[in-house]
């Protein structure tokens, strides 16, 4: 019997889970252009390594109840950003080891979602497992990427502003009136 052979792209998720197969592979950084939007802006797509990634499909038949599709998804990235410290490119590695239990429908996902620790998806003849990679590495990022040890940019001086100290200020003219003197 000839094995069957599936694609990333476009992955009938029943069919690999059955089949308990696998997957692996690269993708090059620009072909996930969601992850590459939030990237340090000088540091170009051509430097960033590939994104490496797993899929293995299971079917787990419990002795009561129905049978459950799983797909595990393994992949690493690394993915410059900008320190929001000094404002320079820095490198965050990115690992993710995620389950998604798949069920029959939207209803029955939502529903399961709430109680059940692990992703809950409605069943797909076509998943873009690209997609599904890409999310759960943009999850996967920093809230605020910063570098361990950086000193942040001084704030900037009247000589990197000249004339800031000429201009009018407003609300000390304000406290001088309040105060009974002479607005400048």
């Amino acid at each position: 019997m000839k094995a069957r052979t599936y694609s990333p792209l476009k992955l009938d998720v029943e069919a690999f889970a059955r089949d308990g197969a696998s997957l692996h592979g690269e993708w090059p950084a620009e072909t996930l252009e969601r992850l590459a939007g939030c990237g340090a802006p000088e540091v170009p797509l051509s430097r960033w390594p590939s994104v490496r990634w797993q899929l293995r499909g299971e079917r787990i038949e419990p002795r009561s109840g129905a049978a459950e599709t799983w797909l595990h998804v393994h992949a690493e990235a690394i993915v410059a950003q900008t320190c929001q410290r000094c404002l320079r490119p820095v490198e965050e590695h990115l690992q993710v080891d995620s389950a998604f239990l798949f069920v029959d429908g939207e209803a029955a996902a939502a529903e399961l979602d709430a109680e059940h620790e692990a992703d809950v998806l409605a069943m797909t003849r076509s998943l873009d497992a690209r997609e599904l990679v890409e999310d759960e590495l943009l999850l996967a990022l920093p809230l605020v990427p910063r570098h361990d040890d950086c000193e942040a940019p001084a704030p900037p001086s009247s000589d990197f502003l000249p004339g800031i100290d000429d201009k009018p200020k407003p609300f000390a003219a304000l406290a001088a009136l309040k105060k009974g003197g002479k607005a400048q």
